[in-house]
Order: structure tokens, then sequence, then C-alpha cells
């Protein structure tokens, strides 16, 4: 089943974001190359693709797991939530209709 997981920065997170960024992204990468990732990325502070210092508030995946505890643990397991990007986030099931 799909899960939505949606993350809150903490303030002022986008010094740690990009330094955790690769760690990041290679585990994503990792569910995209097993066909379970439908989409994933920041959801930027303020209305511009590129925000700059002003950073992000948090972030949005879509991606595939047998459980709803398997996409919690994948969760609780992302280098941003280890290294204090994420003040919090939450895992819902997520049914996709279109396209």
């Amino acid at each position: 089943m799909w899960y939505v997981i949606h993350s809150k920065d903490v303030p002022d997170s986008l010094e740690k974001r990009l330094r955790t960024r690769p760690e990041h992204l290679k585990r994503l990468n990792e569910l995209l190359n097993q066909g379970r990732l439908y989409v994933a990325g920041p959801i930027p502070a303020i209305d511009n693709e590129d925000p700059g210092p002003n950073g992000y508030l948090g972030s949005l995946i879509i991606a595939e797991f047998e459980t709803i505890e398997d996409a919690q643990k994948w969760a609780q397991e992302d280098p941003y939530v280890i290294a204090g990007v994420y003040a919090s986030f939450s895992v819902q099931p997520f049914r996709k209709v279109l396209p």
C-alpha cells in the first residue's frame, strides 16, 4: 500500500538539511530503484522553487510499504530524523486514484 510521510522541519533547519541531504537522497533512491517511490520533495518556506536561505518547512514522501508499521520504521530511520532536521513526522495510508 502507498503511504504519505509528511515531515515538519525544526526552525532554521537549512544547514542540517544540506549537510545530511546525500544520505537522505540515497535512501529515497533505493525506494525509487525498487519501484516503490511515487513522489518525494521538500516544502519551500516561501513561494519559490528555490527558497535560498529561507529554507524549507518540511518534506512530503509518498512511497509503497507492506504495512504502516514498515512505513513508520522507515521514516523513523531517515537521516533527517537522526540529524534533527525534522521536528516531527506523520505516516498515513494513501489511496492512489489518479493518474
